[in-house]
């Protein structure tokens, strides 16, 4: 967590941009993809998972409970304007657009406020579906071209980060 103060000696932690991941369903090839964007680009790399998923590397982890929505709630809480963050739930996204925090789906997806109504509205009707007893699809297997497409997205977002 970034600090305004330090002690003597300290090192002090410079107030950055991050990329936040939503990290319980996240596939190892995006989580990949968004450190090495985040190490080229100089950003932060925060993981949010409950303590039943294993998350390695050298980046920043936040482990949470296993209780419905702990995962969404920490991400929620702890990204602010200017952060992106890497999401496939679209409940989540919809509140993070609202903090003015920019959203990116595993597949490169751009989440934006004049569509979430739409996406709220099908993630709805898809689970109504289901409390019926129905099913739905899936998403589709994931291919080198949604890695490709995602890291474009993204490299594209953290320039314009820097940008301004």
């Amino acid at each position: 967590m970034p600090r305004t103060g330090y002690s003597k000696g300290e090192k002090i932690i410079a107030l950055s941009r991050r990329v936040i991941i939503d990290a319980d369903a996240c596939p190892k090839n995006v989580k990949d993809i968004v450190s090495t964007l985040t190490a080229a680009y100089a950003w932060e790399m925060v993981t949010v998972a409950s303590f039943k998923h294993s998350i390695e590397g050298t980046h920043r982890h936040i482990t949470v409970g296993d209780e419905s929505q702990a995962v969404d709630l920490a991400v929620i809480n702890l990204a602010k304007r200017g952060d992106i963050v890497v999401t496939q739930d679209w409940g989540l996204a919809a509140v993070l657009l609202g903090k003015g925090a920019r959203v990116v789906s595993p597949s490169g997806r751009i989440y934006q406020d004049e569509k979430m109504d739409f996406l709220l509205e099908e993630r709805h009707l898809k689970a109504k579906v289901r409390r019926a007893g129905g099913r739905t699809r899936g998403p589709a297997a994931r291919l080198k071209k949604d890695d490709e497409r995602f890291g474009c997205v993204l490299e594209r977002l953290l320039k314009e980060e820097v940008n301004g």
